[in-house]
């Protein structure tokens, strides 16, 4: 048992992502970012879904750039851009599959 909350853990200068688990082939992390701070889009070999904990901000899934707040859900592709840009301070979960 765990608070997602409180597993949240920042840093000043850039994103953190923190990994909670591997379940089989998934792994969760929470990802956190301060206010205007970005991972610039960019392709990775797995899909990946994102559930925005707290805070709002932009997320590139593919060529879409969706606007987030609590609770939304994006999913990206394997192989497909994925970025985040923080309005406010973000907490985010990542379930990563392989």
């Amino acid at each position: 048992m765990m608070n997602l909350l409180e597993s949240a853990e920042f840093s000043e200068n850039t994103p953190s992502k923190k990994d909670l688990l591997r379940v089989g082939r998934t792994d969760i992390a929470v990802v956190c970012l301060k206010e205007g701070q970005a991972i610039p889009p960019h392709p990775e070999p797995y899909t990946v879904a994102f559930v925005v904990l707290a805070g709002e901000g932009a997320i590139t899934a593919g060529s879409s750039v969706h606007q987030e707040r609590p609770m939304d859900l994006v999913s990206v592709g394997r192989g497909e851009d994925r970025g985040i840009i923080a309005r406010t301070q973000m907490i985010l979960l990542g379930i990563r599959g392989l």
